[in-house]
């Protein structure tokens, strides 16, 4: 991961911090070994992003979150909702998005129907990811405005 992905991280985490203080918030939090971009620990509640930029198969991240909810390792909650939070990388010239960012809602989607107590919410956070040692983007604090904006959306219902 990148230094602009890890500022990110600690962005989204800072405003959610902020905006829901009854969480512990923090960055590359461990489930089974396996690094969560940001979550958000309560007494009964647990909150997961998942940061896509440009990975090649972000539909991995969404299996591997459903394994561990299988599993029973997350069996101490009674509330989980992963927000899965897409750069523009994914969204096609044409419009619409690409196979990839819809086979990960897909499996988000599917988890979601299966567990009661899981959600899962697709997040825009509107960007173009620069390349490796691109310039950084200069509407990132807006950027993450919108998506923590839209991550409150999902948590307030």
């Amino acid at each position: 991961m990148g230094e602009l992905a890890r500022e990110t991280q600690g962005r989204l985490r800072d405003a959610l911090a902020a905006r829901y203080p009854a969480l512990e918030w923090q960055v590359e939090h461990r489930l089974a070994g396996t690094p969560v971009d940001v979550a958000g620990i309560g007494d009964d509640r647990l909150v997961l992003l998942e940061l896509e930029w440009r990975r090649a198969d972000p539909a991995d991240n969404a299996a591997k979150l459903f394994r561990h909810l299988e599993a029973g390792l997350l069996d101490a909650f009674d509330a989980i909702t992963v927000c899965h939070c897409f750069t523009e990388y994914y969204d096609l010239a044409s419009g619409g998005v690409s196979s990839k960012r819809k086979n990960a809602e897909f499996v988000g989607r599917i988890a979601s129907r299966a567990v009661d107590r899981f959600a899962y919410h697709p997040v825009e956070l509107p960007l173009e990811p620069p390349k490796r040692g691109g310039d950084r983007p200069p509407d990132l604090p807006a950027a993450v405005d919108r998506a923590v904006d839209s991550i409150g959306r999902h948590l307030e219902r």
